[in-house]
């Protein structure tokens, strides 16, 4: 089982991903998560009330199986394949317990001093995790896709807006953790 549990090496999992692209591009379909929201308010009856929501959502009903598929293969992996735990570099998680008094770092997949159901009541961290996810799913569909969408499938068909949206997420990562993380933690 170890060869599942244990993390891929680059030159195993690349090329999967590679493959899977390449499957993709013969049928005509792209990858993305994003868009399945998209897809699940059509579905549910939205277009009625906004015509964003206005489209034949039947040919994306592949790409809500991939959700799916998503969900279960998480739950699974994380509740019987795994001990839940997460390797990071020693360095980093000094400076997370030093700098920003999360000390959970690489005993959990999130950090227990934000994400744990006890913060839920502080609401500064309620505050940050509403606005950072308003953030993410806005900037998701102004940006026409999400990160994997963009930086897997939009860069595998050599798209120039992914390229572009990619270069804008590494910036937005990179201003958000020197400079604006330190000011809210």
């Amino acid at each position: 089982m170890e060869w599942i549990t244990d993390p891929w090496p680059w030159y195993v999992a690349g090329p999967l991903i590679a493959l899977t692209m390449f499957l993709l591009l013969l049928v005509g379909k792209q990858f993305g998560m994003s868009s399945n929201l998209r897809t699940a308010c059509s579905a549910l009856g939205c277009g009625k009330a906004a015509d964003f929501f206005k489209f034949d959502w039947k040919e994306q009903r592949w790409n809500l199986t991939v959700v799916a598929g998503a969900i279960i293969g998480g739950f699974i992996a994380s509740n019987y394949m795994s001990d839940n735990t997460v390797e990071i570099n020693e360095v980093t998680a000094t400076e997370l317990s030093q700098e920003y008094n999360i000390d959970s770092a690489g005993e959990a997949y999130l950090p227990t001093e934000i994400f744990s159901t006890d913060h839920l009541n502080d609401p500064k961290i309620l505050l940050i995790l509403l606005a950072g996810g308003f953030m993410v799913g806005f900037g998701a569909r102004y940006a026409g896709g999400c990160t994997s969408g963009h930086a897997i499938s939009g860069l595998s068909n050599l798209q120039l807006p992914s390229l572009i949206a990619v270069i804008g997420f590494f910036i937005g990562g990179l201003v958000m953790i020197n400079f604006i993380y330190p000011l809210i933690f």
